[in-house]
C-alpha cells in the first residue's frame, strides 16, 4: 500500500496486535478509524478476534459448532494466511478439542522451555550436562538463596 502512495497502515503494527479487550487507550482513536475501513488487515483483524470466542466454548459440542460456524468465514476470506491457519485449526481440531475435556494447556511448560532457552543464549552453550542442569536449578528453580 505504501508503494502506491497509501499511508493508511504505517505505523499501526502495534495497534492490530492487542486483543479488543486490552486496547490501550492512546491506540483507540485510530484503531476506530481504521476499523472503519474496508482493508485486508481489519477483516483478518476480525477473523482472528473472532476465533478467540472459540476458547470460552464450555463444552466439547459448543466448541466444534463454534469452529463449524467460524471456518466456513474464515476460508472464503481471500486472505492466504488466514485461510492456512484455518485449515491448520481444520486439521488439528481433534488436538484443539481435548482442551476442552481436560481444561489443561501446555503453557506453563511452553514459558518454562522459553525462559531456559533464554538462559542457554545468555551462556552461549554449555560445555556439561551437569552445568546447563544447575543454571536451571539455580535461575528457574524457585530456591530461596537468602540468608536467613
Amino acid at each position: 500500500m505504501s508503494a502506491a502512495g497509501d499511508d493508511r497502515l504505517a505505523g499501526t503494527n502495534y495497534v492490530w496486535r492487542h486483543g479488543w479487550e486490552n486496547l490501550p487507550p492512546a491506540y483507540q482513536e485510530r484503531f476506530d478509524q481504521l476499523r472503519g475501513q474496508k482493508l485486508k488487515t481489519t477483516r483478518a483483524w476480525a477473523i482472528k478476534e473472532m476465533f478467540r470466542d472459540f476458547w470460552a466454548s464450555e463444552t466439547v459440542e459448543a466448541a466444534k459448532e463454534f469452529f463449524h460456524s467460524w471456518y466456513p468465514w474464515a476460508i472464503p476470506s481471500r486472505l492466504a494466511p488466514i485461510k492456512e491457519v484455518a485449515r491448520s485449526f481444520k486439521k488439528h481440531l481433534d488436538n484443539m478439542l481435548t482442551y476442552f475435556t481436560h481444561r489443561i494447556s501446555n503453557a506453563a511448560l511452553e514459558g518454562l522451555n522459553h525462559r531456559i532457552a533464554g538462559l542457554v543464549k545468555k551462556a552461549f552453550g554449555y560445555r556439561n550436562r551437569e552445568r546447563f542442569k544447575t543454571d536451571i536449578l539455580f535461575h528457574r528453580g524457585g530456591l530461596d538463596l537468602y540468608p536467613r
